[in-house]
């Protein structure tokens, strides 16, 4: 089992390579050659189609055809993540169809089981894996309403402005799953975002369709207070850069470093060729001041951190959505995955007391997605995380996490559906030490 995670990197790797070479030719293959549409799309299209619409102002009620445009809009989002609410049911219109809003939402229960050792959390994360197994809990059974969630969008067009979009979300995601918090707020205008939003380093859309909330522990799936400039150039290609709120996760020892205030922003960018409806591929990168104080030496220090990504979500045929990612870099961790459980931006020194540094860190994933009709769909995650300091660790610190999931999707309608899930993921230590969890998650979820 020792080079398990070095085979399964490599052929993540392998896969990925595959895919991105064979997402840019399909890509280049269905420009010359007309659309094609694909099942996923299919869905999205029923979904859009699944509308009341109240008309306000005077005049003729808009064309068909101008009221699906507007409704359109509601799910074009370069961060739209497959478990985002759906457009509202209920819609409020412009006659002029220059705008539309609505208060909608979705109602989300989740059930899990898990045997052989059971996590202490509702999300399914490998660095949470309890390396001694205790007999007095070997199995666990829990439910969750994490998910759960009420939103409010205006979606407009201005004849000084340009185009404009409010967003407001708020998630039970709190304590037990039922605390009301704050996921979303941000205000759209033309190409800028300003606002509590997804961070330009995430690709949410390139994440694979899963049952437990947590996903793959290699998701990047930090949220921040940011100002982003999103702009589309001809032929598919868009670029985007922000500067966002930094939220650092360092190591502190007492009497020996502290935390020093932040005040330089991280600075995140990509750049991404889009074809079709839904196909892409993304190249990410973020810039973060890492300050600590050496409490010995009375001084402090700023380092830099960074990471990179890669990711893509594309349909090699109608029925076929495939998906990856690869990330690395130093002192990115607190941007999502296993890394949120620990504190890896910045770490002790061993050898020199009162001075940090950034270990290296990476992970990935590789997903596929198979559509039997719009409706019904299974797919299926491999992926994992490493952690590479520079210097020698305890025994029992977290060295590498393994995560797999299969699950399949059934969408009664456009707008309830239920999922069910197998999870298994594996915790390496430092020491040579490995532990396996197991667990069964079902899902159910209605959108209004």
């Amino acid at each position: 089992m020792k080079n398990l995670f070095f085979r399964t990197s490599r052929l993540i790797n392998s896969v990925l390579c595959g895919t991105i070479t064979a997402a840019i030719s399909f890509g280049a293959l269905t420009a010359s050659g007309g659309e094609q549409k694909n099942l996923e799309d299919i869905r999205m299209d029923s979904t859009i189609k699944d509308h009341k619409i109240i008309f306000f102002g005077k005049g003729d009620d808009p064309s068909k055809d101008s009221t699906t445009a507007l409704i359109q809009k509601f799910y074009e989002d370069q961060f739209r993540h497959f478990q985002d609410p759906l457009a509202p049911y209920f819609l409020f219109m412009s006659k002029d169809s220059q705008l539309a809003m609505g208060i909608g939402g979705c109602v989300r229960m989740r059930g899990y089981f898990d045997w052989g050792g059971a996590i202490p959390s509702s999300g399914f994360a490998p660095y949470l894996i309890p390396m001694q197994k205790d007999p007095q809990n070997m199995r666990a059974f829990g439910t969750t309403p994490a998910g759960t969630a009420l939103f409010f969008r205006v979606i407009g067009i201005n004849k000084h402005l340009g185009n404009y979009q409010l967003y407001i979300e708020c998630n039970f995601n709190g304590y037990k799953g039922r605390d009301f918090h704050l996921k979303k707020a941000y205000a759209m205008i033309n190409d800028w975002t300003i606002g509590y939003a997804n961070s330009t380093f995430s690709d949410p859309a390139a994440t694979p369709p899963e049952v437990d909330a947590a996903g793959s522990n290699s998701k990047m799936s930090a949220t921040a207070v940011l100002v982003r400039w999103t702009h589309e150039l001809p032929k598919g290609f868009t670029i985007a850069a922000s500067a966002e709120t930094p939220s650092d996760q360092i190591e502190v020892v007492p009497e020996v470093t502290g935390k020093v205030t932040q005040y330089i922003p991280d600075i995140a960018a990509f750049a991404q060729y889009s074809w079709q409806k839904s196909n892409h591929v993304r190249l990410a990168a973020i810039a973060r001041s890492l300050p600590y104080r050496n409490l010995i030496a009375d001084k402090n220090h700023y380092m830099t951190g960074y990471g990179l990504q890669l990711s893509t979500v594309f349909h090699p045929f109608h029925a076929m959505t495939l998906y990856g990612c690869i990330n690395g870099g130093q002192g990115y961790s607190s941007m999502g995955g296993d890394w949120l459980m620990g504190a890896y931006d910045l770490v002790a020194n061993p050898n020199k007391p009162g001075e940090l540094y950034s270990p290296f860190c990476y992970g990935g994933y590789g997903a596929v997605q198979y559509n039997f009709t719009p409706m019904i769909f299974a797919s299926a995650t491999v992926g994992g995380t490493r952690y590479a300091p520079k210097y020698a660790v305890a025994g029992d610190q977290y060295k590498q996490g393994l995560y797999m999931a299969a699950n399949v999707f059934w969408y009664l309608t456009p707008r309830i559906s239920c999922a069910l899930e197998f999870d298994l993921g594996s915790r390496l230590n430092f020491d040579g030490q490995r532990a396996w969890a197991r667990r069964l998650g079902a899902f159910v979820s209605f959108s209004f």
